[in-house]
Order: C-alpha cells, then sequence, then structure tokens
C-alpha cells in the first residue's frame, strides 16, 4: 500500500480499504472460532509479538485487522459475557466511521459547527429523560462513568466548599467527605485522590445483600462524619451496581444529602439504560433529584466507546470549569454568536461522540432502544431460573437489570473450596476460549465471597445460548474439582 493510498480519508479513499477491513474482520472471527482466542495471556502475548514482526507490509491493514478480530473477546458472540461491554449497533458502527473520517473536534466552533449544535441538542434531549429542566441543566459528552464522576465531585467540591477551591486548594482546617456505597465504583475513591481530597474521603456505607444502599446507614455515616469534624460535600448513589446492578434508594439519597449541605451526583453509567424503558424506568425513581448524572451508552445502549454522558442539573453550577482560550474562544466570537462547549469538559480535544448516539435514537427511539433493554430484562430473568433449577450452581440473588449473580456450588464443598473452585472454572473456560464469564466478590471479610456473573447486554442472544453458558460452568466446575471432589 503506497504512501498515496493510505492518505486523507476522502470517500473514495475509504471504499476500497473499508471493504478489506470487513473481509479481515470475518476472517478473523471464523479463526477465532468462539467468544474470546484460546490459549491464555503467554500464547496470545507470544501471537501478538508475532504479529506486530511486519515491518513496511503492504498488507499491514489486512494482517493486522485479522489478527485483531482474531485476538478479540467479542461481545457479539452470546458466550462473552462477562463485563459492562455491549455488542455495539452496525447502525452506531457505521455514525461512528463518519466522525472518524470527518474527525471534527468540540474545543471550538470552527473545528465542529454542525457537531457542537448535535451535542447540544442531544444534552438537552438526555437532561430531559432523567428529570431536568433542559433548558437550565447543562451536560457534556465523556469517555465514560470515570471521567463523569470526577466531574460530579468536581462540581461537588466547588459548589459546597464555595470560595476559590479550584484556584486556592481547600480552605484551612476543613474536611471534605464524600459518602458513597460499599457497592459504588472504584472511580469514586480514584476521584477523590485526584482531586486532592484523598481516598480516605471517602466513607463507605453499608449495603443490603443487592447491593442497594442502607438509608438508615447512611443516616448514620452522615451523623458520624459531622461529629468527627468532616464536612459532607457529596452523596454519591449508584443507580446499577456493577455487579449485581442494584439501585440505591434514590429518594432518601436526595433527602439526607440536601439535610447536609451536600451534593447529590447518581452514578446511573449501567442502570441509566432503563430509563429508555417503560416497565424498569420506575426503578430510577429520583433520579431527577440530583444535582448531577453519570449516564454510559457504551454499556446498556449499545454505542461503541466512548459514549459517556455527564449532566449538571443546573448549568451555573459549572462555573469552576470555565476558561477562556483567545485561540478558541475568545469573548467577542461569542458576543458575535459563536457558541462553545470549551468550558463543560475537562478535555480540550474531544471528538464528536454524541453523533453516533444521535443517529441511533433518530433510527430506533427511545421505544426501540427500549426495547433492547427489555429483551436483556428478559433473559436475565430467564436465566436466573435456570440457575436455580440447574443442580451444583446457587444464584445470588433476583436480577434488578440484566446481570446475573450466582455460583458453582457442589455439595460438600466448604467457603475456601468453593472460591477456588469458581475462580479456577472461570479461567478455565478463558484458556479453552469457550466463555468470557465475569468475576466478583461480596462485600465482607472471610472466605465464601467469589461469585460469577453474566452481564447479559447481547439483545439477540436466547435462552438456549445462557443455558449453555451454565453447562459449560458446571462441566468447568467438575473438571476442577476432579473425581472425589478433590481440586484439580
Amino acid at each position: 500500500m503506497s504512501a498515496e493510498t493510505a492518505g486523507l480519508a476522502r470517500p473514495a479513499a475509504l471504499r476500497p480499504l473499508l471493504d478489506l477491513v470487513l473481509t479481515a474482520l470475518e476472517a478473523g472471527a471464523q479463526h477465532r472460532g468462539g467468544p474470546l482466542p484460546p490459549g491464555g495471556p503467554e500464547l496470545i502475548a507470544g501471537q501478538t509479538r508475532l504479529a506486530l514482526s511486519i515491518q513496511h507490509d503492504q498488507d499491514a491493514l489486512l494482517r493486522l485487522t485479522e489478527f485483531l478480530a482474531f485476538g478479540t473477546a467479542d461481545p457479539a458472540d452470546p458466550a462473552c459475557a462477562a463485563h459492562l461491554h455491549c455488542p455495539p449497533l452496525a447502525l452506531a458502527v457505521a455514525a461512528d466511521l463518519a466522525v472518524s473520517a470527518l474527525n471534527p473536534s468540540l474545543d471550538s466552533w470552527d473545528q465542529a459547527p454542525a457537531a457542537t449544535g448535535m451535542e447540544t441538542a442531544l444534552i438537552a434531549e438526555l437532561a430531559e429523560l432523567v428529570g431536568f429542566d433542559p433548558a437550565a441543566a447543562a451536560g457534556v459528552l465523556t469517555t465514560g462513568g470515570t471521567e463523569s464522576n470526577l466531574m460530579g465531585l468536581l462540581l461537588a467540591r466547588d459548589q459546597v466548599l464555595g470560595g476559590e477551591v479550584a484556584l486556592d486548594g481547600l480552605p484551612p482546617g476543613v474536611r471534605p467527605v464524600i459518602l458513597a456505597s460499599e457497592a459504588a465504583h472504584f472511580s469514586v475513591q480514584r476521584a477523590a485522590a485526584l482531586l486532592g481530597l484523598g481516598e480516605r474521603a471517602v466513607r463507605t456505607v453499608r449495603v443490603d445483600r443487592e447491593l442497594r444502599m442502607d438509608p438508615a446507614a447512611l443516616a448514620g455515616e452522615l451523623r458520624a462524619a459531622v461529629r468527627a469534624g468532616q464536612r459532607p460535600i457529596a452523596v454519591v448513589a449508584t443507580a446499577g451496581t456493577t455487579d449485581t446492578g442494584a439501585v440505591d434508594p434514590l429518594h432518601p439519597a436526595a433527602e439526607l444529602a440536601a439535610e447536609h449541605g451536600a451534593w447529590l451526583h447518581v452514578d446511573a453509567a449501567y442502570g441509566g439504560g432503563a430509563l429508555l424503558s417503560d416497565r424498569l424506568a420506575p426503578l430510577l425513581d429520583g433520579i431527577a433529584r440530583a444535582d448531577s448524572v453519570s449516564l454510559d451508552w457504551h454499556k446498556f445502549g449499545w454505542q461503541p466507546a466512548a459514549a459517556g454522558v455527564f449532566l449538571a442539573r443546573r448549568a451555573e453550577s459549572y462555573g469552576s470549569l470555565a476558561r477562556r482560550a483567545a485561540y478558541l474562544n475568545p469573548a467577542d466570537d461569542e458576543q458575535a454568536g459563536y457558541p462553545s462547549l470549551l468550558g463543560r469538559s475537562l478535555r480540550t480535544t474531544r471528538r464528536a461522540d454524541a453523533f453516533k448516539l444521535l443517529v441511533t435514537l433518530r433510527t430506533l427511539g427511545r421505544k426501540g432502544l427500549g426495547a433492547l433493554v427489555d429483551a436483556c430484562h428478559d433473559l436475565a430473568l430467564t436465566t436466573a431460573g435456570a440457575v436455580v433449577a440447574a443442580g451444583e450452581l446457587e444464584l445470588h440473588c433476583a436480577p434488578v437489570l440484566s446481570t446475573v449473580v450466582f455460583r458453582y456450588r457442589p455439595a460438600g464443598a466448604g467457603p475456601a473450596e468453593l472460591d477456588r473452585l469458581n475462580a479456577e472454572l472461570r479461567r478455565e473456560l478463558l484458556r479453552a476460549g469457550r466463555a468470557v464469564v465475569g468475576r466478583t466478590e461480596l462485600p465482607g471479610t472471610g472466605p465464601g465471597r467469589v461469585r460469577l456473573k453474566l452481564t447479559l447486554l447481547n439483545p439477540y442472544a436466547t435462552p438456549a445460548d445462557t443455558g449453555a453458558l451454565l453447562a459449560a460452568v458446571r462441566a468447568a466446575g467438575q473438571r476442577v474439582r476432579g473425581p472425589g471432589g478433590e481440586q484439580g
């Protein structure tokens, strides 16, 4: 391939390359033959080194794309069900290609005239979806829940503590504290560290068996923080925990946050997809009381990553992120009617990630996407029933969204042995390239907390598919345990 052939992304140059990529994707998937390549990390690392050893190869695009497709964990395969890692809709992938080809950047209007207006329109629509006043709210597309949670806690710090925290740091003697459940995403602690508060500024709140925050425990932790001389600046409520899909009680969280003058941030990176479903949307009743919200459409929205969204109920709360750069958003340009999104994001250069979601919404609508959400929820309920009916499997709790948490539990195995069996059988399935099953640990201490999970985000998977997965788990567990119940 010549430099001329590999040149600028004009349609005429792209068309033959896209045909080549599609051919390579199909060939790589056929070579893989399952949800992920067999062999484990050492073998795949060696194959990667070999694939990358080519130099100045005119077929590099073909060969490397085929290897990437072979070496991927394919979320479109029903046996790939470990993570909040959805199979993207072909429509959204095609829309994302248009963005990659045009390469708009949202740090100034003159780099993205149409994309600037499109993101603004999408943010208003999503603000209305969560129950905010779209005329008063503001937001931005993000890389995902980690960035969105960081933004929510940054605004919480600056709004609650006031003054010039962004310029001068924390006021002397102030000890901020953030309240989040034991099942909240680890990005909450990471955000506290990045904001200069320290990870120990996060107080964890007890959860119930389904991993929902206990409102009484939240009230107690808030009172204890105040008695200890700490200043509650934020309550983080999770709407869709990573492991069980649990939704924290949002109304009590809002009331307790308001009582203590704290910001309420709702991490709905997973559960936000429920807002698309008439059946599941009531689970998120109370989300409109949040000061800020995280959403991720590359989880329960079938978009290619990244498709995160951060929303703030009041646009004026964005004040500490405002920036004036003469080469991007000079004041006289804004006065002349040229809009700027620079002060909406932690990033400067930004892709037009709103486009693929807008195309999807305009094509399928909320009803069409809601049907996909309902299909995943139905499959989770059916699969949970199959776990209960199966021998040697134990369901942890009923599915809330689309996650089934369970474990292999043969008769006579103690807590420590169960942990070993479940951890090892999962690796056995990975090594064989047969299934990608999730692993987690329940809150608490001591043995007996390891669980497996199926995160069912493929709306076209069937009960037969998940039945085969459960059968593979049992068979792997029996192989690992070995004859007579000994560790294999």
